[in-house]
């Protein structure tokens, strides 16, 4: 079991002092690190970081988000990614370089109200996230049910290597997709959904305790590996 030290801190407050090799919503100067959100802040003997209580989602290059299509020109979807910024879907990514506003109908993809799953393929500064469906699994999303958690506790809905999320999956016969903008999509049968929807509530109530995989384990009646138990207590933000 990792050595893990807890405390809240607000921005600017001195979380510690050491080398540390990974950090998360710290900033450093020289061998001290500071706080940059309101949140639960983590020591362990070679990582520093604080779980934020709350925030918006803000996009990152390479993210998987949920979006739902809310309006479209001739060149592009727009589509709500539950972020402060709207994304933009470009039909090229869609139709091909061949694509022509002149013979081919957006419509004929993707229309009002369609949830999509995409890739953020580019966001900077100077302009709105741009999506992508290039790989797997992407595409429109045809079942399922939606639920929406904070995007601040999606790494712990993850867990160290996905051991959090498998032992959703494995207590409920479910597949759940679970998108960087705290969207959830869960696919399975009804009581297994529902089951799913209880532990997904629970992991973002409690996102903050130590003893969250056992609780998760016990809500389920399921079992999941101890090694990987222990390091998603104290790990499970890297997968962000």
């Amino acid at each position: 079991m990792v050595d893990v030290t807890r405390k809240y801190v607000i921005p600017g407050e001195l979380v510690s002092e050491g080398k540390y090799k990974h950090s998360l919503n710290v900033f450093r100067v020289e061998d001290k690190y500071y706080s940059t959100r309101v949140g639960m802040a983590e020591i362990t003997p070679d990582s520093v970081r604080v779980i934020p209580l709350a925030g918006p989602y803000i996009p990152r290059v390479d993210d998987l988000v949920i979006g739902k299509i809310v309006d479209y020109s001739a060149f592009a979807w727009e589509v709500d990614i539950n972020s402060c910024f709207y994304a933009y879907l470009p039909a090229q990514n869609v139709f091909g370089r061949d694509y022509s506003p002149a013979r081919n109908e957006l419509t004929q993809k993707f229309a009002v109200g369609d949830l999509i799953a995409a890739k953020v393929m580019a966001f900077d500064r100077t302009r709105d996230p741009l999506l992508s469906l290039s790989g797997p699994g992407l595409g429109k999303i045809r079942q399922g049910e939606v639920v929406k958690i904070s995007p601040t506790k999606v790494p712990r809905v993850i867990g160290k290597k996905g051991s959090m999320i498998r032992a959703v999956e494995m207590g409920t016969n479910c597949r759940l997709t679970v998108a960087q903008n705290g969207l959830i999509v869960i696919s399975g049968p009804t009581e297994g959904i529902l089951k799913a929807i209880s532990a997904l509530r629970l992991i973002e109530k409690e996102a903050h305790v130590a003893d969250l995989t056992q609780k998760v384990q016990t809500l389920l009646s399921v079992k999941v590996d101890e090694k990987s138990e222990s390091e998603s207590e104290s790990d499970g933000e890297k997968e962000e």
